[in-house]
């Protein structure tokens, strides 16, 4: 039996920060991973996506500007796109592995197991802790349908040798929609399938259906209130057939609609901890309902956006606690979310949902960029705004922004929410002009 103050299962961005935080701090620290060390996002999320994305948002740009500058679009080269994601993923498991040797904090790869008595096994090596941290993340969810075994997921799409011709996504959230981007770019037709008439709920309702328009425009087939029900092999193709009997043929079908916390394999009933379909319950402590488990990251069912800076943040944070015995809860900032594409679509703070239930506190100011200077210049045909202030501080306290450069705006506003800042300390900032960052004194 192994022994140590603190057992993480997960070796992803959140059991990570907890891990080199609580190894600071003196505390005798062991990482559990049963699959890929660094977790979804360098391996199979985030990152890779973002590498594959670089050459779409390239592309998108190139677009905009013809007749403006440019006369020829750069079509993507999947084969050679495909192997600059790989020459970065392939380092990242040894890689993560390899720091972990180099700090001294002892790591273990398998399947880890709750036992009865508290006690945890991972392959024949049996450990025990003080305290326990869960930061095992989610998986692709592949949903109920005739044909399930014929679907794959993001996992399988970050990692194509070939484009296929057609695809067919279901679900239109994060995944769905960025996937098709890049697969649209990359010259496949591609269906994108939703269940209902409002994805991507998080976010402001006209923007989503801006977004989609430009989708559209792209050659997006988009498919909304639409449920997939039936998924057959056609030769070399994939059937597909929806709840109307409506059908047509893919060369692959995706799964993009939701993630599964990975929980199964821990037994987590064996020690007492609570768990949903969205996770495992903690109060504002990460704490379990079992008091020496602690949970981080998309495993937790939270209400805050499942993002990798939230586990990060997650994971520092019990550090803090763990190592100091501060009881104080944990207090999230403003959380900037992003669905990435040659048109992007970002949010962060007071969303314009929370701000129409309360109309005497906030101002919601609805901005058509496209004539601004900084969209003009790059012929942005979709750039719009909507900021969320508080009518009696006059903050900007929310914004959700559409546009090619909706990822910069969102970081520059995700600072002004944070600090405080009001309109009178915008406009004592010089900032660089003519750039985005000059265009924050006319917000609100």
């Amino acid at each position: 039996m192994q022994e140590f103050d603190v057992v993480i299962i997960g070796g992803g961005p959140g059991g990570l920060a907890a891990a080199y935080g609580l190894h600071a701090r003196g505390m005798n620290v062991a990482v559990v991973e049963k699959d890929l060390w660094g977790g979804t996002c360098p391996n199979r999320g985030c990152d890779p996506k973002k590498i594959l994305m670089a050459a779409v948002e390239a592309q998108g740009r190139s677009e905009a500007l013809q007749g403006h500058g440019l006369t020829s679009v750069p079509q993507l080269d999947w084969p050679a796109l495909m192997a600059t994601k790989r020459a970065y993923t392939a380092k990242i498991p040894s890689g993560t592995q390899g720091g972990l040797q180099s700090a001294g904090i002892a790591n273990f790869h398998g399947t880890a197991s709750f036992n009865a008595d508290g006690t945890l096994t991972v392959g024949e090596t049996q450990l025990t802790a003080t305290n326990w941290i869960i930061a095992t993340g989610q998986e692709p969810h592949l949903p109920a349908i005739k044909g399930q075994e014929w679907l794959r997921t993001s996992n399988d799409f970050l990692d194509l040798d070939n484009l296929p011709a057609d695809i067919t996504l279901m679900g239109a959230g994060f995944v769905g929609v960025e996937l098709a981007a890049i697969a649209n770019a990359a010259g496949s037709r591609v269906h994108l399938v939703h269940h209902s008439d409002r994805p991507l709920r998080a976010f402001d309702g006209d923007l989503v259906t801006d977004l989609l328009a430009r989708l559209t425009a792209e050659g997006v087939d988009v498919k909304l209130s639409t449920d997939i029900t039936e998924v057959t092999p056609a030769d070399d193709q994939y059937r597909v057939t929806t709840a109307t009997g409506e059908n047509w043929t893919s060369d692959l079908v995706f799964a993009t609609a939701g993630r599964t916390p990975v929980i199964t394999d821990l037994h987590l009933e064996r020690i007492d901890v609570v768990t949903s379909r969205h996770g495992i319950k903690v109060n504002g402590q990460l704490q379990t309902t079992n008091h020496h488990v602690f949970a981080i990251g998309d495993v937790v069912d939270r209400p805050q956006p499942k993002l990798t800076p939230v586990a990060g943040y997650e994971g520092q944070y019990l550090a803090d606690t763990l190592a100091t015995g501060d009881a104080a809860a944990i207090v999230y900032p403003a959380i900037p979310s992003v669905v990435y594409g040659k048109t992007q679509l970002a949010q962060v703070g007071v969303t314009t949902a929370e701000a129409a239930t309360a109309p005497d506190k906030y101002h919601v100011t609805d901005l058509d960029l496209t004539h601004w200077y900084s969209y003009q210049r790059i012929q942005d045909p979709a750039a719009r705004i909507k900021v969320v202030v508080n009518q009696i501080s006059g903050d900007i306290v929310g914004a959700t922004i559409l546009s090619s450069e909706a990822e910069q705006v969102i970081n520059y506003l995700d600072f002004v929410i944070q600090n405080h800042m009001t309109t009178a300390d915008i406009n004592r900032m010089i900032t660089a002009y003519p750039t985005l960052a000059s265009d924050l004194t006319y917000f609100n």
